[in-house]
């Protein structure tokens, strides 16, 4: 089983669309588990503040290092082995290798910044990995833990009722160096507004049927690579 501690300031946003759907029904199998830490109940003095101007000067505000700490040892105590990974523009952009690689983990942390981010000695102390799911920015990391978690656990033992999908999907297969991107896709009716299912599809001959999967796949892929 998979175990996985949130750190958020808005805790209302987890399991979220994780409870749905293949994720949530392997939250309730206990395919996985999702244990979520308010943050702010770090928080110093009444008001529960967690966060502090930049030194240096700045537009925006930063997570502090003694609250964030704090948030991460009482993670920890039930996870002392957990790695901790921090959505974040600085970090490797996530792609299916890594997804295969958490989805192989027992304990992970996953610590959802805000504001203009956090202390950067929360970093070096805990060793924090820092991933990228693109370059754009958000209003916090959540979205983009979402996004990893949903990614993850799909790849699970057991998810997927038939596990063998996988090895068509996207970023899967392997051509010259090259990661193939899933080719079209069709189903019923076989003529939908005088578009019809490719003939092939249709012929029953199942080495034809993968030659032009292939080759489908290899057009899809390079054109996309023009397009980067």
């Amino acid at each position: 089983m998979l175990k996985v501690t949130l750190l958020t300031l808005f805790p209302e946003m987890f399991p979220g669309p994780l409870g749905l759907s293949l994720a949530g029904k392997a939250l309730n199998k206990k395919i996985w588990e999702c244990e979520v830490i308010n943050i702010r109940d770090f928080g110093l003095t009444k008001h529960k503040n967690v966060d502090a101007p930049a030194c240096g000067g700045g537009n925006g505000l930063i997570i502090r290092p003694d609250v964030l700490g704090e948030a991460i040892e009482s993670a920890l105590k039930n996870n002392p082995d957990a790695e901790i990974y921090y959505p974040s523009p600085r970090g490797k952009t996530f792609d299916q290798s890594m997804a295969r690689a958490l989805s192989g983990k027992k304990n992970i942390i996953i610590l959802c910044g805000r504001f203009e981010g956090i202390d950067e000695r929360i970093i070096e102390e805990y060793n924090v990995k820092q991933i990228s799911i693109g370059d754009y920015v958000l209003s916090g990391g959540e979205i983009a833990a979402l996004a990893i978690l949903d990614s993850v656990v799909r790849l699970l033992p057991g998810v997927l009722a038939n596990q063998e999908t996988l090895k068509e999907e996207s970023f899967e297969n392997k051509i010259d160096d090259m990661l193939l991107i899933e080719h079209p896709l069709y189903t019923k009716p076989t003529e939908w507004r005088g578009r019809k299912v490719p003939e092939v599809l249709l012929s029953g001959n199942h080495q034809s049927v993968k030659e032009w999967k292939t080759k489908k796949s290899i057009e899809i892929t390079k054109i996309r690579q023009q397009d980067k």
